[in-house]
């Protein structure tokens, strides 16, 4: 039998969200931003709460108000977020009740996560992960031992993020557990319209992973199994399920009302777990008279904390432009750029020894993905000898996983690991662009800066010589909407080991594209994309474009000059394409694409008043159109003609066929049309 204390406790607590319910519904014209309650949950979540550390991380989901006061939260500090005010703790009026980001010296960690149901099982996973990685480098002080907490509504294991999330657990033994409340519901689907099996049954399929049941309205049964797979977790350092049967009692949220299709309350209701915590409490001697006084001292509390927050402030107005990005201390370029006696060195080289000396000086460096490891070394060798240098623990291959690649990196960055990772062709972002949107972008915003997530994820890209319809794709302009990350985009070897060094000093999301065509400079025209290999100090500030060729004084003068704005591939079919009138031609690589050097862009266009842009995404809709229409807007008064874009033909994917891919893509006789036509030829 538990201490009755607990017990105690668990009731205070338990009649703490029962009244925050009750208040909630009761003044739904004040609550007005759609909540859920954890109504019915309590009994698991309450038990939760109270067998974490300090140390241990926790990723709630939207229903989990009660693990939340379990674990130290206040009414009044989650009703700041219910009325969206200004001092809630988590997101300062920006996300939803009950949507946690908290970093407290006293208090399990708890990292961004979004609305999206299942979502953070990746992250959740990536930060046990990096709890893993760091405790086989000796990274972690002191001799406790942290575990991550992943809640789930048994609705969101159907997601095939979850399927990745188990799959890396198993794999790799991490400290994890999957505590997944199944209330038969989501939102209105009941749950043999979801689901073949429910999480206990489809965890069978994850070999290696324990599983237990725990029924959600027994208290006691709830805080004995889940101190059992805690300490279990804590102590075997390997991934569980649990998988707890509770009653919903409440709404779905309050968005969705249970009157509108729910017909089985009175079911639910027969096994909530209130009535049953009271019978536990009253066979050792706690008196009705006792227990009655403690509902009444918390309704009362919670109804003097929601009357505090009604009238607490609202955000100002300027807050809304915090924490978009996480401030960078690189601002300028440092280093040297051509150091003395250095040969020139390809492209994948220099990002191969850029890696490799952040590797060498940063043991909380790691690189993942598909066959980065040790006996490919990638796809491209662009992580050759890494592995065999720095160990499988640090450089290993993923199972084929885009979303884990790319959403394993919030949760790796959150416990302070500095993930370097890969998607092995453009083409193949688009699983991993869930996770980059939701969770990634977000993180640093919605937290008010306690979660950026410093991470680079590298995207080969580009088309040449046959590569085919999903290994050719440029797909910048698909990328760049999304606000909260940095997009590089190198067409040198300096620039690439310059960017790749700044990415990783950065505290946000870097998303490098490295074209293909260029690692080795093997397409005709490409030679100047290699350069001697910067020295280890040297990097480049996002924002900052470069100048690779001047048009002459006296042709700018005489308004005979064109400025060409490109990155990438363009760089050279612009060189190439201007050959035979180099000194009417000025080319800006912009080198970084979010943010960009709109300063130098602009520039570029009053100097010249004639500007082309070149791009080898398709033309319509792109990046490049974009910024035809910035400079129009903001420069018009300088052009002497419409701003000209250059790009691929609008076409669904690059053929195989490498006739047909040549007239898809941009070259350097196109681009020189255009340039001839801008200069009056």
């Amino acid at each position: 039998m538990l201490d009755k204390k607990i017990l105690l406790e668990a009731w205070r607590l338990m009649q703490t969200a029962r009244a925050m319910a009750t208040i909630y519904d009761d003044n739904r014209p004040v609550t007005k931003y759609v909540h859920s309650t954890s109504k019915g949950h309590e009994a698991i979540q309450i038990a939760t709460g109270m067998h974490l550390k300090n140390i241990d991380f926790v990723y709630p989901y939207y229903r989990d108000e009660s693990m939340l006061l379990s674990m130290g939260m206040t009414p009044y500090e989650l009703m700041l977020q219910l009325l969206a005010k200004a001092d809630d703790p988590f997101s300062g009026g920006r996300t939803y009740y009950s949507h946690p980001s908290l970093n407290r010296q006293d208090m399990p960690k708890m990292p961004h996560q979004s609305s999206a149901t299942g979502m953070q099982a990746i992250p959740a996973t990536g930060a046990a992960h990096g709890i893993k990685y760091k405790e086989t480098q000796g990274l972690i002080d002191g001799a406790e031992k942290p575990i991550v907490i992943c809640s789930l509504g048994d609705g969101s294991v159907t997601e095939g993020e979850v399927a990745e999330s188990l799959q890396m657990a198993v794999l790799h033994k991490l400290p994890i557990i999957y505590l997944i409340q199944d209330n038969d519901w989501g939102i209105s689907a009941s749950g043999d319209e979801m689901r073949a099996m429910d999480a206990f049954e489809y965890g069978l399929g994850f070999k290696g992973l324990r599983r237990i049941r725990v029924n959600g309205s027994d208290f006691l049964q709830c805080h004995d199994e889940m101190k059992r797979a805690i300490d279990t977790v804590r102590e075997e350092r390997e991934p569980m399920l649990v998988h707890v049967k509770v009653p919903l009692l409440g709404h779905h949220t309050s968005g969705v009302r249970s009157e509108w299709y729910r017909d089985d309350l009175e079911k639910h209701e027969r096994i909530d777990p209130l009535p049953r915590l009271k019978k536990l409490l009253q066979s050792v001697a706690v008196t009705d008279a006792e227990l009655d006084a403690i509902t009444k001292e918390c309704e009362q509390a919670v109804e003097r904390d929601f009357e505090q927050a009604k009238s607490a402030n609202d955000p100002a107005h300027d807050t809304l432009y915090d924490h978009i990005l996480a401030p960078t201390d690189i601002t300028e370029e440092v280093g040297v750029r051509e150091p003395e006696g250095k040969e020139p060195v390809v492209m994948v080289d220099a990002a191969l020894f850029a890696v490799d000396e952040i590797l060498k000086k940063h043991p909380e460096a790691l690189l993942y993905g598909q066959d980065v490891g040790h006996r490919l070394g990638g796809v491209f060798r662009e992580a050759a000898t890494l592995s065999d240098k720095y160990g499988r623990d640090r450089v290993f291959n993923t199972p084929i996983q885009e979303a884990y690649i790319v959403g394993s990196t919030a949760g790796m960055s959150a416990v302070g690991c500095k993930p370097i990772v890969e998607i092995q062709f453009a083409d193949y972002i688009w699983p991993g662009v869930n996770q980059l949107v939701t969770e990634l972008s977000k993180s640093t915003y919605l937290s008010m800066g306690k979660y950026p997530v410093s991470s680079i994820i590298r995207v080969p890209t580009g088309a040449y010589g046959g590569g085919g319809p999903y290994h050719s794709g440029t797909v910048e302009s698909s990328i760049l909407p999304i606000k909260g990350i940095k997009i590089a985009y190198p067409s040198t070897a300096a620039d690439m080991k310059g960017l790749m060094k700044s990415a990783f000093y950065d505290p946000n999301p870097v998303v490098m594209f490295e074209h293909k065509g260029l690692y080795w400079s093997k397409v005709p025209g490409t030679e100047l994309a290699k350069t001697p290999e910067p020295d280890e100090d040297y990097r480049i500030p996002f924002g900052k474009a470069r100048v690779v060729q001047n048009a002459s004084h006296g042709a700018i003068e005489m308004g005979e000059s064109v400025g060409v704005i490109t990155y990438g591939m363009g760089v050279y079919w612009s060189l190439n394409a201007s050959k035979d009138f180099a000194e009417k031609v000025e080319v800006l690589d912009l080198r970084t694409l979010a943010p960009y050097d709109k300063e130098a862009v602009l520039n570029l266009a009053e100097r010249h008043g004639k500007v082309l842009i070149v791009t080898e995404e398709t033309r319509t809709n792109s990046f490049a159109e974009a910024l035809a229409g910035v400079i129009s807007e903001a420069s018009f008064q300088f052009l002497d003609a419409p701003v000209q874009v250059i790009g691929s033909e609008d076409i669904p994917a690059v053929p195989l066929n490498m006739g047909m891919e040549s007239v898809m893509l941009p070259n350097a006789e196109k681009v020189k049309e255009k340039l001839e036509w801008l200069l009056g030829y």
